[in-house]
């Protein structure tokens, strides 16, 4: 996004071009889907996509905003208890809220934002909005926060104003990222390193099955419920303290389904730690075999798969592809694929001829370019 084409749409809507610019990136995560919430380990990095917004206090308690992706308009007041009803923009305005309930002296604003995240495609397109906004609000009106206290900001926002009960991993790696690294991330402590992540001889590609996914309502909240569920019968704060042993000795007291999501959340700990190890030795086989048990996991026991986004595995892997998998929250968007070089160009030129073929449809490759986080541009 070029930071140009913004203000000059800002100067059209606002008549004046002396807004400040703000980005915060999408992401991706390697592997570690779903353990967010479960107080596990998470493997993400930011992308060179992401979200950015030219802003500008306007002296007011109101806030007029516009959309260019989407050609939209909003104006709220800041003290209205209820906000705009538009999801779109009850991002911001929740961003606004938690900001003003931590301390900072949030005033009224004028913004122009757009972003190259691909919407509902499991890159966090949402968390590059309240994280772009969050760093704004903080720089422009002498806020405070740390990182990590804008990233919980952006989390309480999806909670409260949105009704998607998220982990805090979206947020983190928007506010945390850095070009070259993925972190790994302690979900529950908040404790984190950077691995750096530059993979001689392989790429990382996302293919966008274009089926957009919805995690607002019941969907994505049924699985977290069913986790605790668990978690509350076995007597541990989250299923990170579960053992096999443990979920074993209560098999037959759960139902099928809560068994099924708290066994692949286990398994999911066991391969996040794995991957771990494995890049130390720059072992990127061993990287790829655990992407594809995650996925099997993702589609099999916690079904969050669709017809789609499994044939794109089941072809990454017809094509020699390391590893491959859904990721994000699931119910559609993208893969993310380990391709060594020498494999790349044939299967990014398969892969779409074959889903076009199958669906009617064309799948979108994304390159990966581990990116920064939030900032002023």
């Amino acid at each position: 996004m070029d930071s140009k084409i913004l203000l000059d749409k800002f100067a059209e809507r606002f008549g004046s071009a002396d807004a400040e610019v703000f980005a915060a990136p999408g992401r991706i995560n390697l592997i570690g889907e779903h353990t967010d919430y479960n107080g596990g380990f998470v493997f993400p990095g930011a992308v060179a996509q992401g979200i950015m917004a030219a802003v500008k206090p306007n002296g007011k308690r109101w806030v007029r905003a516009y959309a260019m992706d989407l050609d939209a308009y909003c104006e709220f007041d800041m003290d209205d208890d209820e906000g705009p009803k538009t999801t779109h923009f009850r991002y911001i305005y929740g961003v606004v809220r938690e900001m003003m309930a931590k301390g900072v002296k949030v005033e009224g604003f004028d913004t122009v934002y757009a972003g190259d995240v691909p919407l509902g495609a499991g890159m966090s397109s949402s968390a590059a909005l309240e994280s772009c906004f969050a760093m704004a609000m903080n720089e422009l009106f002498g806020g405070s926060l740390s990182r990590m206290e804008m990233a919980l900001v952006g989390q309480a926002t999806e909670h409260k104003y949105v009704g998607v009960n998220c982990g805090i991993m979206d947020q983190f790696i928007s506010m945390h990222g850095k070009a070259g690294s993925l972190v790994r991330l302690d979900c529950r402590s908040g404790e984190f390193a950077y691995f750096p992540w530059h993979p001689k001889g392989y790429k990382l590609v996302l293919v966008n099955s274009c089926v957009k996914h919805e995690l607002v309502g019941s969907p994505y909240n049924d699985r977290r419920n069913s986790c605790e569920r668990v978690a509350k019968l076995l007597g541990v704060e989250t299923l990170r303290d579960a053992t096999w042993e443990m979920l074993e000795g209560v098999k037959n007291q759960v139902p099928a389904e809560d068994y099924m999501r708290a066994k692949y959340v286990l398994g999911e700990k066991d391969r996040v730690l794995a991957v771990c190890d494995a890049l130390q030795e720059d072992d990127y086989e061993t990287v790829g075999q655990q992407m594809y048990l995650t996925h099997e996991g993702l589609s099999k026991d916690y079904e969050v798969s669709c017809e789609e986004i499994d044939f794109l595995v089941d072809e990454a892997r017809r094509c020699g592809v390391t590893g491959s998998r859904i990721m994000g929250g699931g119910f559609g968007g993208c893969t993310i694929n380990l391709v060594k070089d020498e494999k790349y160009d044939a299967f990014v030129a398969e892969v779409q001829v074959r889903y076009k073929e199958k669906f009617g449809v064309e799948c979108k490759v994304i390159p990966v370019v581990i990116g920064e986080g939030a900032r002023r541009v």
